[in-house]
């Protein structure tokens, strides 16, 4: 793709670097064929190629973004599955968090988007607030029909999901290594996370244990910015980058560490992303070293082989792949495998690289969407004819929840269980 940016311009880095990512764009279109707005939509500015236009335009001109531009960035995932159907290599992640950038510093959105995106960015990354509004919703929950925005009814519709207190596995400290030390690792205990299933960092750190691994929870740790980045609030996403990134290198500090251990794929499609979002800032270097060691849990537990098994029921378990974890971290068959290993008849539902919706607070957003391509996704699952469901993000299973009566669980609490861990609550009724 023919670019204009003036030598002032690409005197920006920023703007340098969406320039190299335009110019790789062939207009081929191969991306429509895989992008699920345009499948909901058929509308090609709801597609990457008509994103990346309105975000061209945007950027050389210097202009503010308008309404136009701003609904039909919104209006994107940031699923990745443009990036993986791409035969150019186009780093579609890195153009549309710019445009999105743009869009924040330049927009004045209408005053009820704006208090919206703000009480989101100010209270989800932080549990303890998070926490509060949970139990405040769910007192308001029964009058959701008289909200004046249907976000919000749709907000409060999402809030059935089983609040839990603060969880010890949360605080920092160590979990030692049962055996031999196999290796020494921290992990994120994440923000959302914490609050709404704190059970997944429980079992992920009793199966690392029993399979070798020293497992830290740093002191200091929050949030990892992934929510806020995507939103376009780069001040406050790098904030809460610099504590995940001190925190870390903290407990690197007092020991080597083999691995940075993350058990929601969009927080470590960020991480893993550190040294881009950080460079040309001051600390680069760190971002970088932080961004290396990330792991998804499922990762590490390929490295480290699984415990001795003690058998479970061969459930068929359908498998959905998080978009962050295929596209944003091209991560497929090692949770199908591990699965598979651990006794459990897996099954990939038609349309795997579709998203389900969920996308971080898209689900929040865009609730209408984000319905459409939940019912889409619950319905390619329940036709593989499972008895649970198995993913390896929050989102994901928060959202494909709300649309079926099958048991939806973390690949690693299934792991868990059919190496000597206790069985996943959402299956303790079923089975």
């Amino acid at each position: 793709m023919q670019t204009n940016f003036t030598a002032e311009q690409l005197a920006d880095p920023l703007t340098a670097r969406s320039n190299k990512v335009l110019r790789t764009c062939v207009h081929c279109g191969f991306c429509t064929a895989t992008c699920p707005t345009y499948k909901l939509l058929g509308d090609e500015l709801d597609s990457p190629r008509g994103r990346i236009y309105l975000i061209k335009d945007m950027l050389e001109s210097g202009r503010p973004a308008d309404e136009k531009t701003a609904l039909h960035l919104d209006r994107c995932l940031g699923c990745l599955a443009c990036m993986t159907t791409c035969p150019s290599g186009v780093n579609y992640m890195h153009l549309v968090d710019h445009g999105r950038m743009h869009v924040e510093q330049t927009y004045r959105r209408p005053w009820r988007d704006r208090a919206l995106r703000g009480l989101l960015a100010r209270v989800l990354p932080y549990p303890g607030r998070f926490r509060a509004a949970m139990a405040a919703a769910k007192l308001v929950r029964p009058f959701a029909a008289l909200m004046p925005d249907h976000r919000l009814r749709a907000m409060l519709r999402m809030a059935n999901v089983p609040l839990h207190p603060p969880a010890a596995v949360n605080d920092a400290g160590t979990h030692p290594a049962i055996g031999t030390r196999r290796m020494r690792v921290a992990i994120l205990p994440g923000c959302a996370q914490s609050v709404l299933d704190p059970a997944i960092n429980e079992a992920a750190i009793r199966l690392l244990t029993r399979a070798g691994a020293e497992v830290v929870v740093p002191r200091g740790m929050g949030c990892c910015g992934a929510l806020t980045h995507h939103m376009g609030r780069e001040a406050e996403a790098r904030a809460s980058a610099r504590c995940t990134i001190r925190a870390v290198l903290s407990a690197e500090a007092d020991s080597p560490l083999d691995a940075f251990v993350v058990t929601t794929s969009g927080c470590g499609t960020t991480i893993k992303d550190y040294a881009s979002i950080f460079a040309g800032d001051p600390m680069e270097a760190e971002a970088a070293r932080v961004a290396a060691l990330a792991r998804d849990v499922t990762e590490v537990l390929a490295t480290l082989g699984l415990p001795p098994l003690t058998g479970v029921p061969p459930l068929r378990v359908a498998y959905h792949a998080a978009c962050s974890l295929q596209h944003g971290q091209r991560i497929v068959a090692v949770p199908k495998d591990l699965l598979t290993a651990a006794g459990f008849t897996v099954a990939t539902p038609a349309d795997a690289h579709l998203c389900c919706g969920s996308a971080g607070t898209y689900n929040l957003l865009q609730p209408e969407l984000s319905a459409g391509l939940r019912d889409l996704k619950v319905a390619a699952i329940e036709a593989t004819g499972p008895q649970v469901i198995a993913t390896g993000n929050l989102g994901c299973m928060v959202q494909i929840a709300s649309g079926t009566g099958v048991p939806v669980v973390h690949t690693v609490q299934l792991l868990d269980w059919a190496s000597g861990g206790p069985i996943p609550e959402a299956l303790q009724e079923k089975l």
